[in-house]
């Protein structure tokens, strides 16, 4: 193959971004194209390239793969990372500089004027952000991981709070910096930043973090971190797909994802607004992963099974899904399309603890036509004071649960649906547990469900097994002493006492948060005055498991979840710029009048 290293494409504001360009031999063409547009060094191996036998592909392997069957591959550094001129400025600038390149693209004599585009996390949102602008040329997409629906809701926010891995990230990226790679000064001071120290002095204020040495990373994030209220400033192309569903290109996509990912409900959005408002064929796969890794089987302390990997189940390997993709989407091609949606039931193992300690809680691959699945309903599970689950509405006239949410001393993260936290937090399933290595617990190996602070509500065990697949929602009835407050909600598959778990397993399923000055509107904060009973929604992530027989669901209701997201002051002050935060007394109704319920989203195992 011929190759051109670090072509410098222009764009429209005259900055030129560093370009890798692959060309097949023995061909004048012209190629079809596929592309990826990264910020993490387009002449490194990607994250997403390791295979089931552990073998990390290269750029250039990968683009051998390409070009030996007919394509053009190109791999491009974002504005302001490695070789690539301007200032980088998270999301901001990725819809129109992948509009200008796909527009130079298509000018080239080797390109036949069909170009795909591919690849995980930030190469997603790169994708989506540059297909809501219409490039000429493109024709196809993978989206792996990634691509916002609205940032707002999923990737930078989400139910008001802010999501405090773009601090982790920020934190990280900093050290590649063209700042931090052309002075070693500004690189060692970053080394020497403690950021479990900053963590505990949130929140950060200009100057005043360990991204200062970096005042273009510290900006950004600050910026996102204030931005509370959802305003024009989230209805940008590069994090805002929603604001152009409407005009979407009719493209066939590729969207993968998985349960333990920070993307599950942009992934489905998304996927659902291509079915929706496009002919093309659109194909969905959904994991039991942590973010990227699709042949690792496990997640945290748990364990799927080698049915889970992503090699030899849903496909012979990654590249080869890719490949086959793009001959069926940018080519003539005889083969049908694979099946449209491929997702993992999670749940149905032993329950075991396997040789390297995690729970067996297994799985299985489905295959559909459709999300969500064929016979889905909604089951409705009220809240009791008793501490219960219960499928009858309550009849009680006046009944509640309080506690004291302190923002000093906030509910740990303990896993979940979510990335790019290290070394603060890790996502995946876990035990429930305060166990000493999780930033922020007490380290005693308690369960979550003890605290003072949180709620727990809990089924009789199950008496068949129950399959949840799609959506959660959470209903509360609240009132607080405070102008202000979170509520969180998680789900978890309560697994019995047995030889390997004498008190039980408490995995967590899925979670979420709502802010509640923004329990009416995301454009208008409405403060809560004291003592008066209102309605908050919280949304988790849709996930898809089965609750075996004899299990239980269980329900916790807290007020934080930190470090993942940014914990409520109380007070009732800007979003990220706090300076006086105060104790609340936080109350959930549990009366027929104000009936706190759980619904999901069910379907009946005969309908599998």
């Amino acid at each position: 193959m011929q190759t051109l290293h670090n072509h410098m494409i222009p764009m429209r504001d005259g900055i030129h971004l560093a370009t890798d360009i692959y060309l097949p031999t023995g061909s004048c063409g012209p190629f079809p194209v596929v592309i990826e547009r990264t910020p993490y060094d387009k002449s490194k191996p990607s994250r997403s390239e390791k295979q089931l036998d552990g073998q990390h592909i290269s750029r250039e392997q990968m683009a051998a793969r390409f070009t030996d069957q007919g394509f053009v591959a190109i791999f491009q550094d974002c504005r302001g990372r490695y070789a690539s001129e301007g200032v980088f400025t998270k999301y901001t600038a990725e819809g129109e500089d992948g509009f200008d390149t796909l527009a130079w693209i298509v000018r080239q004599p080797w390109c036949n004027g069909k170009i795909g585009s591919m690849g995980l996390s930030y190469a997603a949102h790169t994708q989506l952000a540059m297909a809501c602008l219409h490039p000429p040329g493109l024709s196809s997409m993978v989206l792996d991981s990634g691509g916002f629906a609205n940032a707002y809701q999923c990737g930078i926010r989400q139910g008001g709070a802010f999501e405090l891995k773009q601090a982790t990230w920020a934190f990280r990226q900093a050290k590649e910096s063209p700042a931090a790679l052309a002075d070693p000064q500004v690189r060692q001071a970053l080394e020497q930043e403690d950021i479990h120290h900053w963590f505990t002095r949130m929140p950060w204020q200009p100057g005043q973090s360990p991204l200062r040495h970096v005042p273009e990373y510290e900006a950004y994030v600050l910026e996102q971190w204030a931005k509370g209220t959802f305003s024009e400033y989230w209805r940008t192309s590069g994090i805002y797909a929603e604001g152009y569903y409407r005009q979407l290109p009719d493209i066939p996509v590729l969207f993968m994802s998985s349960w333990y990912d920070a993307y599950v409900s942009s992934t489905l959005a998304n996927y659902s607004a291509f079915r929706q408002n496009t002919s093309a064929h659109q194909r969905l796969v959904m994991g039991p992963w942590l973010h990227g890794d699709r042949n690792i089987s496990h997640s945290g302390d748990v364990e799927f099974g080698p049915q889970a990997a992503f090699d030899g189940q849903v496909d012979q390997n990654w590249l080869s899904c890719r490949l086959a993709w793009f001959e069926q989407s940018l080519k003539p091609s005889p083969h049908a399309p694979k099946a449209s949606v491929q997702v993992f039931l999670m749940g149905g193992g032993s329950g075991q603890r396997d040789p390297d300690g995690r729970l067996q809680h297994g799985g299985r691959w489905l295959q559909s036509a459709q999300w969500p699945l064929p016979g889905s309903r909604v089951q409705t599970l009220y809240l009791t004071a008793q501490g219960q689950l219960s499928g009858t509405a309550p009849d009680a006239t006046d009944a509640c649960l309080s506690y004291l949410a302190d923002p000093a001393c906030p509910v740990p993260t303990l896993g979940g649906a979510l990335t790019s936290g290290a070394p603060i937090f890790v996502g995946g399933a876990f035990d429930q547990r305060e166990r000493a290595d999780f930033f922020g617990t007490r380290g005693d190996n308690r369960p979550l469900s003890e605290r003072k602070d949180v709620l727990s509500f809990l089924t009789e065990p199950l008496i068949e097994d129950l399959i949840v697949a799609g959506d959660v929602q959470i209903e509360l009835w609240i009132d607080s002493d405070a102008p202000d407050t979170d509520f969180t909600a998680k789900l978890i598959d309560l697994y019995p006492p047995s030889a390997d778990y004498p008190d039980g397993f408490a995995m967590n399923i899925t979670d979420g948060i709502r802010r509640c000055r923004y329990r009416d509107s995301w454009e208008q904060p409405t403060a809560l005055t004291p003592g008066k009973r209102v309605k908050v929604t919280i949304e988790p992530f849709a996930t898809c498991n089965l609750f075996k027989r004899g299990h239980r669901l269980r329900l916790d209701i807290a007020s934080s979840n930190f470090p993942r997201f940014d914990v409520n002051p109380n007070s009732g002050e800007p979003s990220g710029q706090a300076h006086h935060s105060r104790v609340a007394r936080n109350t959930v109704h549990l009366s027929a009048g104000a009936a706190s319920c759980l619904r999901l989203t069910v379907v009946p195992a005969t309908a599998l």
